[in-house]
């Protein structure tokens, strides 16, 4: 068990959100909450209203509450929130949640009491995970509606998942062995009023699409050896005079991946049967410029949630004698931060489909990497998903972050709509994994087709080769290919070919 880090990095919450690792609080965060509950404790007793404390919530905050009511108050606030609807976040989403909103209440900024704190850690470590819908919140006021399906379960009630098995969340409390909370004051508030769910579904979207960045330099790199790519537009020394860091890792990683390939013999090979190759098109002498912006915006995406994640996104926020309100649970940075990511990552998709096309239909090889076209089709059709899946993400990319929809009589009357920009964006991001899954699939049958004799690979490209075989035999003749590409996606979601990949030339930028 692991003392919280005040302030955790997204390889922190990668590896907490996808293990069972478990946490405790330190001494210092157990200090900081007591203070924050003591503090809500003597706002109740003054009797001034205080939103979120004595008040109602969103237009209903001029009604003031009963102090008999005060603790009715916040448990009506949970069940009126509870409200989602759709398929449920996954486990890893979910913990990455429950991660973040510990985090955030260990702060000492929110009011819960201690006691409070500790259930929804232990609910954790024991891995009592809410099912939480996902479709619902607005990204302001924060989460609102898939946090109350989260604090419904402390309560003990909503559904869990538990073991494995979905029950009713009363039910997975006492299987775990876990006291369900009583709420006082504030701590409704606190427990669904911030971003912690749309940060934990973008924290694991930036991940992959980090780790989809560098794959998709490899399968660049089979199509750069398939194409019989000419190898000056990867030279440093062009780089260096456009000196953006994505642009010359891009570089980088492409030299290092065919480095020991023997293109210039397979260009005298290919100029036998074509006319001689001067320049190549876009799509291949320019990856290091089109893939290099991808990288440098997914790098300022990361400090975005690595920012979010370790903010305090509750209101009011507590402090030592005063109650202050603002709006720290506004989404708009994960909002934008996700709306560019998907357009960034639809960038990766439309030139590996262009790759793609290239290579199914260069002279070089059989039409569509066939043996007797015609009568078979070869990798056709492939090009035809990935055009689908592309055309899907261009419309996907529209920026949700422009659709705010007035809510609650206008009073909260500019909304993120960062889960919807979230929602897209993990979306997005696997119809680009099939896409360039698709394009490493093309690429190995490449290998296999050539009309002339084959030249030794790169290093790194073949290595991507054997993997790749691993999965997916050579296309002798027509087959049905839906679970080929379903292995592709695999290979490439998992990050299975990229850490193959890496162990044979190091770490790629």
């Amino acid at each position: 068990m692991r003392v919280l880090k005040k302030r955790l990095t997204l390889e922190d919450f990668i590896s907490y959100s996808t293990s069972k690792k478990t946490i405790k609080l330190s001494k210092d965060q157990k200090e900081a909450v007591q203070k924050s509950a003591e503090t809500v404790k003597k706002i109740v007793k003054t009797g001034n209203p205080v939103y979120g404390i004595n008040t109602g919530f969103g237009a209903l905050c001029n009604e003031t509450i009963k102090k008999e009511d005060i603790k009715k108050l916040q448990t009506n606030l949970i069940r009126s929130h509870a409200c989602g609807i759709g398929q449920p976040f996954t486990k890893e989403e979910t913990k990455g949640a429950m991660l973040l909103l510990i985090n955030s209440l260990a702060k000492g900024y929110s009011g819960v009491k201690l006691n409070t704190l500790e259930t929804l850690t232990e609910m954790y470590n024991e891995e009592v995970l809410p099912i939480i819908p996902e479709k619902g919140s607005l990204g302001a006021s924060g989460d609102l509606i898939p946090l109350a399906h989260l604090a419904l379960v402390l309560i003990g009630e909503g559904e869990a998942n538990y073991k494995g098995k979905i029950m009713s969340g009363e039910q997975a409390m006492k299987e775990a062995g876990i006291k369900p909370a009583k709420l006082d004051a504030k701590e409704g508030l606190a427990l669904i009023n911030g971003t912690h769910v749309v940060t934990s579904l973008s924290a694991l979207n930036l991940h992959y699409a980090s780790q989809l960045s560098k794959t998709a330099d490899i399968s660049a790199a089979i199509s750069f050896e398939a194409l019989m790519g000419i190898p000056t537009s990867l030279d440093s020394r062009i780089h260096d005079l456009k000196p953006y860091k994505g642009q010359k890792d891009t570089a980088e990683n492409l030299r290092r991946l065919v480095q020991g390939i023997t293109i210039p013999n397979r260009l005298k090979l290919l100029n036998k049967i074509t006319e001689p190759k001067v320049q190549d098109r876009y799509s291949l002498r320019c990856i290091p410029q089109i893939h290099g912006p991808v990288k440098d915006e997914l790098h300022h995406i990361k400090k975005i949630i690595k920012q979010e994640m370790n903010s305090v996104t509750d209101n009011p926020l507590i402090f030592e004698k005063e109650c202050l309100s603002g709006g720290n649970f506004h989404g708009q940075y994960i909002a934008i931060g996700m709306d560019n990511l998907a357009s960034t990552i639809t960038t990766l998709a439309s030139i590996s489909e262009r790759r793609t096309e290239n290579i199914l239909n260069d002279m070089a090889y059989t039409p569509f990497l066939t043996i007797e076209p015609g009568l078979n089709s070869g990798l056709m059709i492939p090009q035809y998903l990935s055009a689908a899946l592309l055309s899907i993400n261009k419309i996907l990319v529209y920026p949700a972050s422009n659709t705010s929809i007035p809510v609650s009589g206008s009073q909260e009357d500019y909304v993120s709509m960062a889960m919807t920009s979230a929602l897209k964006a993990k979306e997005i991001i696997k119809n680009v994994e099939y896409v360039i899954g698709i394009e490493l699939l093309c690429g190995a049958e490449a290998f296999e087709n050539t009309i002339q004799p084959r030249c030794e690979p790169g290093i790194g490209t073949q290595k991507a080769y054997d993997i790749i075989r691993k999965y997916v035999l050579p296309l002798e003749e027509d087959r049905v290919l839906s679970k080929d590409i379903e292995k592709m996606y695999r290979l490439v979601h998992e990050g299975i070919i990229l850490k193959e990949v890496e162990k044979e030339i190091r770490e790629l930028k």
